[in-house]
């Protein structure tokens, strides 16, 4: 009797453990992180996807062009007399505008996919630039052929879009690749911006960087009621290494140990030297350093 109860009171501990780490605030934080990474792989998956098939449908749609275009060459031979053949070079003209027109707004669409992925951005803009320019030649290529169509009497109603657009589309293209560009490089300098101050226990008091610091009290960093202007603005993936300027040096935020190292020089100053700058700030873009 006396080992059931045992067993019981053993199985109620490891069920109350369980319930605590559960409600913990780290457990929360990081089935919330794993959550939020699920979910970003999520939307890369989706616009991956998205992007082949587009790309996929813009070569088809090229390859199509070319085939039809092929096809009316050998109808001109031998349309002088033959209204049947004149019909077929009409429906093959009008297959063609509008095969280019599918093509043109999904190269559009392919724009809109840049700045949803910053890794494949430089590779989508070059293969953009390459789609486009066959369009040009493809647009070119038509118009030529509406011209000895003329010659010939067959009477084919415009391109839906003619050749001031097609420059006018393509300046607003090239100017939306610009505006991309420059939204990816600011986002990316975000990503990678950190700061941080070094300076004695007065000044980052005064600066409300720290509070507390009593003879029963312990030094606290302020949340959200410091001024950004007392740090130093740094690309994290350029920071390798910061003089302290001091000879007694404290780290207050918080960075992994094992991803920096206080190095003290010739002149007994300590520097602080970054190992692993993804690590280091991981957990804060903030660096405190108390002199």
């Amino acid at each position: 009797m006396k080992t059931f109860r045992f067993y019981v009171m053993m199985i109620a501990v490891a069920l109350v453990t369980v319930s605590c780490v559960e409600s913990s605030s780290k457990y929360k934080a990081a089935v919330a992180q794993r959550d939020s990474l699920a979910m970003q792989k999520q939307v890369l998956d989706s616009n991956y996807s998205e992007t082949l098939t587009l790309l996929n449908d813009i070569e088809a749609g090229f390859s199509e062009i070319n085939q039809t275009e092929s096809d009316m060459k050998v109808n001109l031979k031998g349309v002088e007399g033959s209204s049947n053949r004149r019909a077929q070079i009409v429906a093959q003209m009008k297959a063609i505008k509008e095969t280019m027109e599918k093509n043109k707004a999904k190269i559009a669409q392919l724009q809109r996919l840049v700045g949803k992925n910053s890794k494949a951005a430089a590779q989508l803009e070059e293969t953009i630039k390459r789609l486009q320019s066959e369009l040009d030649a493809k647009t070119a290529q038509v118009q030529s052929l509406q011209a000895e169509l003329q010659q010939k009497n067959i009477k084919i109603t415009e391109l839906t879009t003619t050749v001031t657009e097609q420059s006018k589309n393509i300046a607003e293209q090239s100017s939306t690749i610009e505006q991309q560009k420059t939204t990816i490089k600011g986002q990316d300098a975000n990503l990678h911006t950190v700061w941080y101050v070094v300076a004695s226990s007065k000044q980052l008091k005064e600066a409300k960087i720290v509070t507390g610091g009593g003879l029963f009290q312990s030094k606290k960093l302020s949340a959200t009621d410091f001024d950004q202007k007392n740090f130093t603005q740094a690309d994290l993936r350029n920071l390798s290494s910061i003089p302290t300027n001091s000879k007694k040096a404290k780290i207050l935020s918080l960075h992994p140990a094992d991803s920096y190292n206080l190095v003290t020089g010739a002149d007994n100053k300590i520097t602080i030297e970054i190992t692993n700058a993804s690590k280091f700030w991981s957990a804060s873009k903030y660096l405190v350093v108390q002199n």
